[in-house]
């Protein structure tokens, strides 16, 4: 049988644009994994590796115009948001660049031998090496900072990991155009091409995981297809480390105070938030709380003014666009819901924005509107009016794990009497936003993307300079000859890396 062509899609009208590749078979995904294995002590030079990665978003920045280009043909996300996202790639690239450079990464200790201690202590030292080749798995909805030259990949690279980037069908010319930058600056500092490759197909996403000289694996998409590789990664004869972004509801609780000091003004961020890239951020606020009574209807008379001016979108895919079209229908549809402005299909392409409200109490307890806590992929919120802090706290106990929690507080409850609910908040989400919104993720050294399940899979995050640590385990060697050391444990610290020496930095 011959194999599936791989095209490149129009989202603004549903046509082929080009044949982009095809998909690949078993085999093909093993030669690229084996090749990648076969590569992987050519990134053992730290000096190399931050090297290439700044080259790599060198590369990057210089060709903008045509990879700008090529990304928006695909994705219709439009030539200012991703220029601004092909921005962000390139700086990612850079921090983990200077992750490298700096080498606290590693994570040193160093505790010499002492006979004193209860139980005696031998020479024992610390530090952590990649794990081997990780599986990227492309995003849909940021077809560069979550994609192949994106997050996961740079994150890969700076560990020492090489990577194979499963595609995805989306953006397949963007991905192939990305790639070729990137192993075209591996080259330039004397790196085998294939510390990174991609594949393309579903069969081949599957293959991938599943393969034995895979050691670990990022994914960012959908629960069920993050699920579906999560288990394969679990159930492999020997499992691996499967770091998974999922879904996130992305809760938002305004207060009673905060929507009477200034309810316009949420309801208008709101709607920049929820609205923004067609309702397509991994990090939309998707569901509020928010006061019954005139404080809150005139928070939701500026949320209706804001999302009634914003015109319609187009998603992704036609898949997608049908997925939310289903989705906010069965939710408008329960029993004491209202859409005050209707969501839906914008056109025979397009989608359009809107919102809808259903009592808090309706929430409280398990039952058919359980729907409204489910994460609705696209331009739409759900705003569930409370009329107690007993609604709050019972909708809150009730919500899965998410990437973002939202506090809107007014300007007198900073005194720390809005300190309850910002704990009732806290145990569900990596990141905790108070006054402000969750879309943008800044790429910062205490930037966390991630949360409990189904956010993501593991406790890690996929943004900041910590996402390295996600490609790397620790080995300790014990009394162990000075020559025999790796350079990073010896005494006189040959590399001049940040370490703990009996328990202190040096």
């Amino acid at each position: 049988m011959a194999a599936a062509p791989v095209w490149s899609v129009d989202p603004r009208t549903g046509n082929p644009r080009e044949q982009v590749a095809v998909e690949a078979t078993a085999e093909e995904v093993d030669r690229a994994v084996r090749a990648a294995h076969a590569v992987r002590d050519a990134l053992a030079d730290r000096t190399v590796r931050a090297a290439f990665l700044r080259t790599a978003a060198e590369l990057l920045s210089g060709a903008e115009e045509h990879v700008v280009e090529a990304a928006d043909a695909e994705t219709a996300l439009g030539p200012a948001r991703l220029t601004g996202e092909l921005a962000r790639t390139a700086a990612q690239l850079r921090a983990f660049a200077e992750v490298v450079d700096e080498g606290a990464y590693l994570d040193i200790h160093i505790d010499h031998e002492d006979g004193t201690r209860t139980p005696p202590w031998p020479d024992l030292r610390r530090v952590k090496i990649p794990l081997g080749v990780v599986a990227v798995y492309a995003a849909s909805n940021f077809p560069l900072a979550f994609s192949v030259p994106g997050g996961d990949t740079a994150s890969a690279l700076a560990a020492g990991c090489p990577v194979v980037v499963k595609v995805h069908p989306d953006h397949p010319a963007t991905s192939e155009l990305c790639a070729s930058l990137l192993r075209r600056a591996a080259a330039r500092h004397g790196l085998p091409e294939d510390v990174v490759s991609v594949v393309h197909g579903f069969d081949a996403g599957v293959e991938l995981v599943k393969h034995p000289l895979v050691a670990a694996a990022g994914f960012t998409g959908s629960v069920r297809g993050g699920r579906a590789l999560f288990d394969a990664a679990a159930a492999r004869p020997v499992p691996i480390p499967f770091h998974g972004e999922l879904g996130s509801l992305n809760p938002v609780v305004v207060t009673e105070a905060a929507a009477a000091e200034r309810g316009e003004q949420i309801g208008a961020g709101l709607g920049g938030s929820m609205t923004m890239g067609s309702g397509q951020f991994c990090t939309k606020p998707g569901f509020v709380l928010a006061p019954s009574g005139e404080a809150g209807d005139r928070l939701l008379k500026s949320l209706t003014e804001t999302v009634s001016g914003t015109g319609s979108g187009v998603m992704l895919d036609h898949r997608m666009r049908d997925a939310f079209v289903a989705g906010v229908a069965e939710r408008a549809a329960l029993p004491d819901v209202d859409a005050p402005v209707t969501p839906g299909a914008g056109g025979e392409h397009t989608v359009s924005a809107g919102f809808l409200t259903v009592p808090a109490s309706r929430l409280a307890e398990a039952g058919p509107h359980d729907a409204l806590l489910e994460e609705c992929f696209g331009p739409v919120t759900v705003v569930a009016r409370y009329d107690s802090e007993a609604e709050i706290t019972a909708v809150l106990s009730r919500l899965p794990g998410n990437l973002t929690a939202t506090l809107q507080i007014a300007t007198e409850e900073a005194d720390g009497s809005a300190a309850g609910l910002l704990a009732e908040l806290t145990p569900l989400a990596g990141r905790i936003l108070v006054n402000g919104w969750p879309t943008g993720v800044a790429v910062a050294p205490a930037q966390h993307h991630g949360g409990p399940y189904p956010a993501t899979t593991s406790t890690s995050t996929s943004v900041g300079a910590t996402a390295v640590e996600r490609w790397l385990r620790p080995v300790s060697y014990q009394s162990t000859p000075e020559a025999l050391l790796p350079p990073e444990l010896r005494e006189d610290n040959p590399l001049g890396l940040p370490r703990r020496v009996d328990g202190r930095l040096t």
